[in-house]
């Protein structure tokens, strides 16, 4: 080959490996066709190019152009829109990206372990919802579960328009609040499921949040052990296997594979990495939430973990105290024949206890809805509807009771204590039987036993015990699994409470 010709044969090849090299613009798979954006807003929208390409990003007469930084990122925000569709967005760079079927309207993150995750299939009357689930505007994306403290730019995931197999398998509370929404509002609903069965709320928060609080020293060291010990673990783990697998006669217990532990859903930070980080940012109303099982051991360490971990998304975010309504445990495990310390009520109460400490937040009550032998309730039809009163009293007008009676005020009076409740709406009443169950009673020797109860008036509820002579404090629906039967008049079940602040089961729990 004369040396022209190879010359021209390498300049010819360099071209094309430099074209190969050169990257597409490119979006996370948030962005795409069948998209909600949120109305009202301006959204977002991010994604990948050259070092200095220029970017340019057009809708609906919009358009906005950014330069790639020298990572290649790039960033734009379309003006606010109101709700509608559907649009065409289109992404050019060096290549061009055409996201069709594009609505305008509100868009809703569905989060936290299993109850949430809980598919609209398997829940009840979900079989007859999914045969009616064909609706082209409400849309539907699920992040899949991915446990890494590397934090994830991307996912792998679509969105998809609502149809009898597509919300089948989408979560039964989220499919079910969103369809609430849509019939009320009547504008297109996009539905973020990233929730993750068996989380920890320590998953979900970014690992240095945790470790700029003294308060979380113990956690974080107990996983730092974890993490260095993990190849003598795991060789232990494999010598353990031999002998539980020996002659190929497995015998015994299966022993825990140590590794599963980096990547799971319980280390500090994995979800928040793997499965939040890359969708945030986009363009949201708010969240629903139905977590806390996992953390119920840690009741008291959960009255300062969880408004962390909102406080951290919504920092994050960027978006402002945007609207988090979350689901207080239901009732779960055996009934008991007398009141006693539990780990599910202080698990509650640290729920309830957010709503005095973040703005924007509100807690839907089930204590009515759960099964004793059966952590995860069916009942999602119950659940979701609880969710979405507040979401349409408190972010779009609409007037409907939404929150369930807490407590007040207690005072003494002889040996009756009486209570005082707000958010009555209409007033308590009691479910099935004339007099109030559910309420427990204590002297000052702090022993509890039950209590009657008779309703004072409609706000009023007057407690006590022939054998406590000076009650000192009254508990309500405080158990696992509590007998109760206190409403409000337009159905809600009153917010279990205590008026003591006696040290719980959990409190030497509270930081490790």
């Amino acid at each position: 080959m004369q040396p022209k010709t190879i010359l021209v044969s390498f300049i010819a090849t360099a071209i094309l490996l430099s074209a190969a090299l050169r990257a597409d613009v490119s979006t996370p798979a948030i962005f795409g066709d069948h998209m909600v954006l949120q109305r009202d807003l301006a959204n977002p929208v991010w994604g990948w190019a050259d070092p200095g390409e220029k970017v340019s990003v057009s809708m609906n007469g919009q358009k906005h152009s950014a330069t790639a930084d020298r990572n290649g990122d790039w960033k734009v925000k379309l003006k606010p829109l109101p709700a509608g569709g559907p649009h065409t967005l289109i992404i050019k760079g060096k290549n061009t990206l055409s996201y069709a079927d594009v609505l305008v309207g509100e868009v809703w993150i569905c989060s936290g372990q299993s109850n949430m995750a809980w598919a609209l299939k398997q829940s009840y009357d979900g079989d007859l919802l999914a045969i009616t689930a064909n609706n082209p505007k409400i849309r539907l994306i699920s992040v899949p579960r991915v446990g890494t403290q590397k934090p994830q730019k991307d996912f792998k995931g679509q969105w998809e328009r609502s149809s009898p197999e597509v919300a089948a398998e989408f979560s039964a509370v989220g499919y079910r609040f969103g369809l609430q929404l849509q019939q009320a509002l009547g504008v297109p609903i996009g539905l973020i499921d990233n929730a993750w069965g068996g989380s920890a709320a320590d998953a979900w928060i970014r690992r240095d949040v945790l470790a700029a609080d003294t308060r979380y020293d113990a956690l974080l060291e107990k996983w730092k052990e974890t993490e260095s010990n993990i190849e003598q673990k795991v060789a232990n783990f494999e010598s353990g296997l031999k002998k539980w697998n020996k002659d190929g006669q497995p015998k015994g217990k299966k022993p825990s594979d140590p590794r599963n532990a980096l990547t799971g859903n319980q280390r500090p930070a994995n979800i928040y990495n793997g499965v939040l980080n890359p969708t945030i940012g986009y363009g949201i109303k708010g969240v629903i939430w139905y977590q806390g099982e996992s953390n119920a051991s840690r009741a008291y360490q959960y009255r300062h973990l969880f408004p962390l971990m909102i406080q951290n998304w919504r920092d994050d975010w960027g978006q402002g105290n945007f609207p988090f309504y979350y689901v207080q445990l239901a009732n779960y495990r055996e009934e008991v024949s007398e009141p006693q310390e539990a780990d599910w009520p202080e698990l509650r109460e640290a729920q309830t206890m957010t709503m005095s400490k973040l703005p924007h937040t509100g807690q839907a009550v089930i204590i009515d809805v759960g099964e004793g032998r059966d952590i995860h309730p069916r009942d999602k039809h119950t659940v979701a509807n609880r969710l979405v009163r507040w979401a349409l009293a408190k972010d779009y007008g609409i007037e409907v009771p939404y929150q369930s009676p807490t407590f007040k005020s207690m005072s003494i009076k002889g040996k009756k204590a009486i209570l005082e409740f707000d958010n009555v709406g209409k007033g308590l009443r009691s479910f099935d039987t004339r007099e109030p169950v559910g309420f427990a009673i204590a002297g000052h020797d702090k022993t509890f036993i039950w209590a009657k109860a008779r309703l004072v008036d409609e706000y009023t509820v007057e407690v006590w015990s022939d054998d406590i002579a000076n009650p000192a404090a009254v508990r309500y629906a405080w158990a696992n699994n509590p007998d109760c039967n206190l409403f409000s008049s337009d159905g809600l079940p009153a917010t279990p409470f205590r008026t003591d602040d006696w040290p719980g089961v959990t409190i030497d729990k509270a930081y490790r």
